[in-house]
């Protein structure tokens, strides 16, 4: 684990890959144990800091050409309103990552006692009040 910037240790980092399954591109992923930061951009940097346990799904998808070249993405459902939806693309040990960002989900929504319950919408609509006209 090494600490830098983010102030916490990071537990892994990789960057997307592209040819060959070589890291030449400007998207870096850093995990520390509460976050998942997503940088893009070479002239202008963006960073997206995503929380662990706002996180309602993973998936992992693994395409011909990144089984090819031992890759795979992780796509990802969160509660966040600025990034909903976002993929880790094209990383080394993709199933290995998926694993233990999940278990780390986990852990987190433990010790913050978050529960998925608590992200869903809360419609008046759906209470049955409705179901007569009334």
């Amino acid at each position: 684990m090494k600490n830098n910037v983010y102030n916490s240790p990071i537990v892994w980092s990789d960057r997307k890959r592209i040819i060959f399954g070589l890291p030449w591109s400007f998207t870096r992923y850093t995990l520390t144990k509460e976050k998942l930061f997503i940088q893009t951009g070479i002239f202008n940097l963006r960073e997206e800091e995503i929380r662990l346990y706002r996180i309602m799904d993973v998936t992992l998808r693994r395409s011909f050409w990144e089984r090819l070249f031992g890759l795979g993405t992780i796509h990802c459902c969160a509660a966040d309103r600025s990034t909903p939806e976002f993929d880790i693309l094209h990383i080394r040990k993709a199933a290995v990552t998926k694993n233990m960002l999940s278990d780390m989900i986990e852990a987190e929504r433990a010790e913050k006692r978050v529960s998925s319950r608590e992200f869903m919408t809360d419609d008046d609509s759906l209470d049955g009040d409705d179901i007569h006209g009334e």
